[in-house]
């Protein structure tokens, strides 16, 4: 992505405190009332999600504080998001984070946890919000407690939801029309987040992974985020052994090893080449080095074609992984946005580039390399200007025998492309005729106010994004998602992404 080049962004203050808050109360002569919605989302033997949704019936708060006791002793909770989560004995506490306090007159929050049990998991049948019981009906404005008797909450559903996420293996996908499909004809909406490091940490002497866990626990903590795909960037060189560490058959059976774990814990992974050879000196170049130590403009003839053909061979057959054929072209900015059909002509069809001192493979060629093989995999296509442009992706989209192509777009608040009128006539044009996948979103703070936007309009299209990025890198430049690899999130930017991945309908 173009993050000006950083590698570290954004982290902040975990959200799983060990102690609660101490919750501002109403006024004394405010009027109190709330509802709660308890539901069981899905559950295990020995295990649950459970999400609450909260509701504010009296008076405006500027923060709240829930409580309820658990009917069981063998319930409690173990990880918690959208607010500070504690238990003592039966009793739970739940208080409110910094950017979901404010509750004016009806107005509502989403929150929830993942719990265990032991015998049984009963519903709690009682809620408290800063006090006052929620029973649905609003209590006038003099002192003294109410007394009323709460009401049952929402049911848990009997049966799991139409989507239910991580549920067995990932599904194998396919393109029809302008939708991703399952094999059995279902849409579906690639929701997740980018794991980075598999492009940089084998060319900088960090390993495979950047030390980070890709193990089964990590991706438990993706998945109470409720997950369905990851996006994993790699290095060109590593795959086929041309330059780092690990690399050659021990890169390829790392990236392999970690594939299989995502999509046997039904998560859709996304491979895509992100650093690749080539020297390139021109305009808005990060690196001199001819091997993939930084982000090119195009991919090279010498060498993409190659590291297509070996990653087809390897996942052919499984289409739960979808191929990303490369990450941010930038063709355009290599001639100065001098020529603007020079430069699509050079994403499509590759061969000499201006400005660009390597012979160039195009998206087409890519395409075939993948094609030739056998693999039938869905396949992304960038745009130009680091995938933020797609005004004329229709009109350059390579041929793929199998129709199976995916429009990918990048989506940053210091683009070009941030509006929604923009989006409606750039993007939403071509997402009228073929899927469309933002493979990376988000912005350079720490907060989550332009994603937000995004995302609402992604939603309100039925289109699937990853954001960037699940790595935990502090709080530099923003786009971090967690403080660290349980998945605890970083505020404000990791807090609000997990609050949505929770409460959005897939």
């Amino acid at each position: 992505m173009k993050r000006r080049y950083a590698l570290l962004a954004c982290g902040a203050a975990a959200t799983l405190a060990a102690a609660g808050l101490v919750a501002i109360t109403p006024p004394a002569l405010a009027a109190t009332g709330c509802t709660v919605a308890y539901t069981v989302q899905s559950q295990w033997p020995g295990g649950f999600q459970s999400n609450v949704s909260i509701t504010n019936l009296g008076s405006p708060v500027t923060s709240w504080t829930l409580t309820f006791d658990f009917p069981n002793t063998g319930q409690r909770v173990t990880q918690g998001w959208s607010a500070t989560w504690t238990q003592s004995a039966a009793r739970v506490t739940a208080a409110s984070m910094s950017w979901n306090g404010s509750l004016g007159t009806g107005g509502s929050t989403a929150i929830g946890f993942v719990g265990a049990y032991s015998s049984a998991n009963p519903v709690p049948t009682a809620f408290s919000l800063n006090g006052t019981a929620c029973t649905g009906s609003v209590s006038s404005p003099t002192p003294g407690p109410t007394t009323a008797s709460p009401t049952a909450p929402t049911v848990p559903p009997t049966t799991p939801p139409t989507t239910p996420p991580n549920t067995g293996a990932a599904p194998a996908l396919r393109v029809s029309g302008n939708q991703l499909q399952t094999a059995s004809g279902a849409t579906y909406r690639l929701l997740g987040v980018n794991r980075a490091s598999g492009e940089f940490a084998c060319v900088q002497g960090k390993g495979m992974w950047d030390s980070g866990p890709v193990d089964q626990a990590s991706v438990n903590a993706m998945k109470t985020w409720n997950i369905r795909a990851v996006r994993i960037p790699l290095n060109e060189d590593c795959w086929l052994g041309l330059s780092g560490s690990p690399s050659g058959a021990t890169y390829q059976q790392a990236v392999k090893d970690y594939v299989n774990l995502l999509v046997a814990n039904g998560i859709n992974p996304i491979l895509d080449l992100h650093w690749t050879h080539g020297q390139y000196t021109g305009n808005i170049s990060a690196c001199a080095d001819v091997n993939a130590t930084c982000q090119k403009p195009m991919p090279s003839m010498q060498y993409t074609p190659q590291f297509w053909t070996g990653v087809a061979n390897a996942f052919k057959g499984n289409n739960a992984v979808v191929f990303d054929l490369f990450n941010e072209p930038y063709p355009d900015a290599s001639n100065n946005w001098s020529d603007m059909p020079a430069a699509w002509r050079c994403l499509r069809d590759g061969g000499t580039c201006t400005g660009i001192s390597y012979e160039v493979a195009g998206m087409q060629d890519l395409v075939d390399a993948v094609r030739a093989t056998g693999a039938s995999n869905v396949l992304l296509v960038a745009g130009l200007t680091w995938t933020n442009d797609l005004t004329q992706w229709l009109t350059y989209k390579p041929n793929d025998p199998l129709n199976s192509i995916v429009a990918s777009w990048h989506s940053y608040n210091f683009n070009a492309c941030v509006t929604t009128s923009c989006w409606d006539s750039q993007i939403g044009a071509v997402a009228a005729q073929v899927p469309v996948h933002a493979g990376e979103i988000g912005q350079d703070t720490c907060a989550h106010n332009y994603i937000d936007q995004v995302m609402a309009w992604l939603d309100s299209k039925r289109i699937g994004y990853t954001a960037w990025t699940w790595n935990p890198w502090g709080c530099g430049s923003g786009n971090v998602l967690i403080t660290d690899y349980n998945g605890t999130p970083t505020s404000t930017y990791g807090e609000g992404y997990k609050a949505h991945l929770l409460a959005v309908t897939p």
